[in-house]
This record gives structure tokens, C-alpha cells and sequence, in this order.
């Protein structure tokens, strides 16, 4: 099975289907990934809400930057929207639309992921 991220032309450091990223169980709402090959570094981030998962590429539209500067900390306080602690830009969590900020009207790029007995996977 051909690589999802090198298919679809993501950062050469994106990791290979099948890399385990960690237990379900891990991850409280998010949590971010971070891969390197050479000078590359890929950033991507699983969301979770219940047994189902769903991850992006962890890159604003805007400025490329992970959404993140510290730690897993992508949700606006009342947990409802991803929040780009850069410039303040707002994501819808479900599909990574823009919905606030410079990027309104782009999203984040998704980043298939599954869950196979307890354990997140690239898939």
C-alpha cells in the first residue's frame, strides 16, 4: 500500500502508513505528532472524541506554522474550536475549516488516521 502522506504530495517527513503514533487512550482531545527525515519535520495533530479519531496536518493555512506552541493545546477554551496560537485563527474541528481569521475560507489538510485494537495508526 503506497504512502498517504508522500501520495499526496505532504512533507517527505510524513510518516509511512502503519507508523503507530500511540493508544488511543493517550490522547484526552488532542495531541500533536512531530516526525523528522533529514532537515524535514512533519507536524501533524489527532483529535478524539469518544472512541473515534480524525487527525490534520499541524499547519495553519495562513502562516504554516503549527497551530500549537505549546504542548497539545489546540482548542479554544471552551473546547468547540481549533485555535492557531500564531495569529488567533479559528478551525472547525470536524472538517479543519477556516472560520475565523486571515485563512477564513481554507482549511487544514487532513491526515488519514485510524484506530486498530486500542492503537492510532497512520493509515
Amino acid at each position: 500500500m503506497a504512502d498517504h502522506g508522500r501520495r499526496a504530495g505532504l512533507n517527505p517527513a510524513a510518516p509511512a502508513s502503519g507508523t503507530r503514533l500511540c493508544r488511543l487512550d493517550e490522547i484526552e482531545q488532542a495531541r500533536g505528532f512531530r516526525f523528522r527525515e533529514g532537515d524535514r519535520v512533519f507536524h501533524g495533530m489527532v483529535l478524539r472524541k469518544g472512541d473515534a479519531v480524525w487527525g490534520f496536518v499541524d499547519s495553519c493555512p495562513h502562516t504554516g506554522q503549527p497551530l500549537s506552541l505549546f504542548g497539545d493545546r489546540y482548542f479554544t477554551r471552551d473546547g468547540k474550536l481549533l485555535l492557531c496560537a500564531g495569529h488567533g485563527a479559528l478551525f472547525r474541528p470536524d472538517d479543519g475549516e477556516c472560520v475565523a481569521g486571515p485563512c477564513q475560507g481554507r482549511g487544514l489538510t487532513p491526515w488519514l488516521v485510524v484506530v486498530r485494537d486500542g492503537e492510532v495508526t497512520v493509515a
